[in-house]
């Protein structure tokens, strides 16, 4: 299903005004900005997930610690003692370049994450067997992509992931792994306790930009511009499979990752809940 944009405020600034505001921000891919002092202690209400780049190629701060996640069975980092990257995907819907994406995957064997709805899987039924077939995690991103903070109800919460899961089973012939990522960032302490009792791992993400808008995609140079001085040991990094400029760029992108000494890595192998 197509996500619609978020017009909030951030998207009406100039690139200039953005740069200025990047030290004093967090930035999250929902299209939202919230104070870097904002605490780091996971909101009872609803919040965002946020990162601030404070120092090329090193981890970024995220708006809730590695630790303090950890007891929830969540993530946004890997093993940071060592130079790998995790790849995920989220996949609202087919746009026409996934299979080029999962081209590119795998001539770099390459495993990555493709966190789908229930819309990906109904529309797209063969592309989703391929990513099970060439050794992809296939996670859960709900069925319909609503706002999971909003849904305090056990039952409710449980039914967007089970209803997802059988459809990939109905589908696929395979269980659905136990990843769980919530749509937009969107989540809370109850949340993460939630998905936790359901058996499932919340994959958030340490490296993401801008590149969900369909109809104005960030050139190659500008999505270099990101992804490149900003990755680091450990990175989760989440692009979106529906992007024209991650199709056109990923197999470049990934060799130039591997010039730089990464390796990829799958969600299987994240290190145990705060043992990184």
């Amino acid at each position: 299903m197509k996500k619609r944009p978020n017009r909030s405020w951030a998207a009406l600034l100039t690139p200039l005004a953005l740069a200025a505001l990047g030290a004093a921000l967090l930035y999250s891919p929902s299209g939202t900005f919230v104070p870097a002092s904002s605490p780091a202690a996971l909101p009872a209400s609803t919040d965002n997930w946020g990162l601030s780049f404070q120092t090329e190629g090193a981890c970024p701060v995220g708006n809730a610690t590695a630790e303090q996640l950890a007891q929830y069975d969540a993530y946004f980092l890997g093993d940071t003692t060592q130079k790998v990257i995790y790849l995920t995907f989220d996949c609202g819907y087919e746009n026409g370049y996934t299979e080029q994406i999962l081209d590119a995957l795998k001539k770099h064997q390459a495993p990555a994450a493709f966190f789908v709805v229930g819309n990906m899987i109904e529309t797209a039924p063969d592309i989703i067997r391929r990513m099970a077939e060439e050794g992809h995690i296939v996670g859960n991103h709900t069925f319909h992509h609503p706002d999971m903070s909003k849904i305090s109800d056990q039952a409710a919460f449980k039914k967007e992931l089970d209803d997802l899961a059988a459809l990939y089973k109905e589908t696929t012939g395979r269980d659905l792994p136990n990843y769980y990522r919530p749509p937009q960032g969107k989540y809370n302490e109850e949340n993460l306790k939630q998905a936790q009792a359901l058996g499932y791992k919340t994959v958030l993400w340490s490296l993401a930009y801008v590149d969900w808008y369909v109809d104005n995609q960030p050139t190659a140079e500008q999505a270099y511009a990101k992804l490149l001085p900003r990755i680091h040991d450990g990175a989760v990094v989440l692009l979106h499979s529906t992007s024209r400029t991650n199709a056109e760029i990923l197999d470049d992108l990934l060799t130039r990752w591997e010039d730089m000494g990464y390796t990829f890595a799958s969600l299987d192998q994240l290190p145990p809940c705060g043992g990184a």
